[in-house]
């Protein structure tokens, strides 16, 4: 008796170890779908084999059946105990679960604490219901219920987060609800602040760091940090970061699904309105571009009869929301429209970044020069231009704040490694962006030109189209495409084929740590690398 109980708390404590780690396994994959429970309940679908369930699942389960079966029939074994130690080390012994670098790790916030200790309380209930089975049976017998329970409580890991995401539902929508109302109430009570939201496919960020850089000549400003974009992230920014001096506000406001906007809108309606872009990214999502269009048009329409919109109108979606604007509306073009207030001219690149003419709304000309790189970067600084003309900069202040403003982290930043160049532009990939980025990378002619991408995601039916485009671009301006993940980046091996890119001159690895590996040992002083993407955990394959 001595030696099964040893042998069953053994292989308890492995098990237990291995619960927990599951359990926060896929609290970090609820985290990285947006606190979502469809996307959560979606991914954990599409990956039941080898995530859900593991190998030591269909291994454990038959080992401790016959462990029961034997130790119901002989007593106790050696070859029992064996066995039931065996089976406690390998259910615990999963790479998968042992920490291994995350390129965004688990973030304990106050709401993730709560989701693990609601998980850990239906675990807690599972061990006593099935314990309290085990006393039924005696003492004898009852030991097995231990591991038994272990095994459902590690199996079902997936199921208690996600059954403590409905539970904890109302207590997040109740708190939800009062960072809200808490915002609406101190924004009112600041009624001169002049409240500027950007939104749009790509580029919010950048335009939000552009604006900010330019109002701040003549404003006190405060912009929402990082990519602060969803209600949660613009209500800290108010409850916590906005002072009664502040003068102007700059939002990012992001969106996924229907109403996402208008949910922004009401807690801070904008008086001035930025729409960058309308692409497919989101498409999963959203079903269709035009849907896309509609929702991002909503921040236009939300807005008072006196608001202000700025639109680029090098795209037609976004051209179209003039008729939804209620106020005045400043349109810019990149590409020499006629139509547009505010328009750049003669755009071209020196290894010192981009340079161009700029002609506002009354006529003045003025040249501009920014070390951000893409001409996807010039439309977003015309963007700019166009709120600082809006809040009485002259054309020659915005110059100037225009060359001072850095480039954003992740996004076409340009780094030097020694004697390797290095841009990074690894955030949340996008057909327009990509494109951008893949010429960039082709101007550079001091050495190889390396591209390391797993490809997009998020972009519906039109995922793989996108991709195998990417691939077809990439051919003409690429000497080596390190691609990550086979099924990933099919297309774009496609579209690399369709236009005879050497294949020796594609690598693919399963990992992006895998590719930084074969890297450090291939590139040579003067070439150039571009990181393009970086998929976030829960799509490795």
């Amino acid at each position: 008796m001595i030696l099964i109980i040893f042998s069953v708390l053994f292989a308890s404590i492995f098990a237990g170890w291995r619960v927990w780690r599951r359990v926060r396994f896929f609290l970090h994959v609820f985290q990285l779908e947006s606190y979502k429970p469809k996307r959560y309940v979606r991914w954990v679908l599409t990956r039941s084999r080898g995530r859900v369930v593991r190998v030591s699942h269909l291994i454990g389960l038959p080992v401790l059946l016959i462990s029961w079966f034997l130790y119901s029939e002989n007593g106790v074994s050696w070859i029992l105990v064996v066995l039931l130690i065996l089976w406690g080390i390998f259910f615990s012994s999963s790479r998968h679960y042992k920490g291994s670098a995350q390129k965004k790790p688990l973030a304990f916030t106050n709401r993730l604490k709560r989701l693990r200790n609601c998980a850990l309380v239906i675990v807690g209930l599972i061990f006593l219901v099935v314990g309290w089975m085990g006393l039924q049976e005696g003492t004898r017998e009852g030991f097995f219920y231990v591991p038994l329970a272990y095994f459902i409580a590690d199996l079902g890991a997936p199921l208690w987060v996600y059954l403590a995401t409905l539970i904890m539902h109302p207590v997040e929508k109740s708190i939800q609800n009062g960072y809200k109302k808490q915002a609406r109430t101190k924004l009112a009570n600041i009624p001169e602040l002049i409240k500027v939201g950007i939104t749009g496919s790509y580029g919010k960020t950048s335009v939000k760091f552009i604006v900010a850089e330019i109002v701040r000549q003549r404003f006190n400003v405060l912009a929402t940090p990082g990519s602060y974009n969803t209600p949660m992230g613009i209500c800290i920014v108010v409850n916590n970061h906005l002072k009664s001096d502040h003068q102007v506000l700059v939002l990012e406001m992001g969106m996924r699904y229907r109403g996402d906007i208008r949910e922004l809108c009401a807690i801070a309606k904008p008086d001035i309105a930025i729409v960058t872009d309308v692409g497919v990214a989101h498409l999963e999502t959203m079903g269709s571009i035009e849907n896309i269009a509609l929702e991002k048009g909503d921040i236009v329409e939300c807005m008072d009869s006196d608001g202000v919109s700025v639109l680029n109108v090098d795209n037609p979606h976004v051209a179209s929301m003039e008729k939804r604007a209620p106020g005045k509306v400043w349109k810019v073009s990149a590409t020499g429209n006629d139509e547009a207030d505010i328009v750049a001219r003669h755009i071209h690149y020196t290894p010192d970044g981009a340079h161009f003419e700029v002609e506002d709304d009354t006529g003045q000309r003025m040249p501009f020069h920014t070390r951000l790189l893409g001409r996807h970067n010039v439309l977003n600084i015309l963007l700019g231009v166009a709120i600082g003309r809006q809040l009485g900069l002259r054309l020659r202040q915005i110059a100037h704040a225009v060359s001072r403003v850095e480039p954003v982290e992740h996004r076409l930043q340009l780094i030097k490694k020694g004697a390797i160049t290095v841009i990074d532009d690894a955030f949340n990939s996008n057909p327009v962006g990509a494109k951008n980025a893949v010429e960039v990378l082709g101007s550079f002619k001091s050495g190889r030109r390396v591209i390391v991408t797993p490809g997009m995601v998020e972009l519906g039916e039109k995922q793989a189209e996108e991709n195998r485009l990417l691939g077809e671009h990439m051919a003409k301006h690429v000497d080596l495409a390190v691609l990550i993940g086979t099924e990933q980046t099919a297309p774009i091996v496609e579209g690399l084929n369709a236009h005879q890119f050497p294949k020796d001159q594609t690598k693919v690895f399963s990992s992006f740590f895998d590719a930084q590996a074969f890297l450090d040992s291939y590139l040579k002083a003067g070439d150039v690398v571009l990181y393009e993407n970086d998929l976030p955990d829960q799509y490795n394959e």
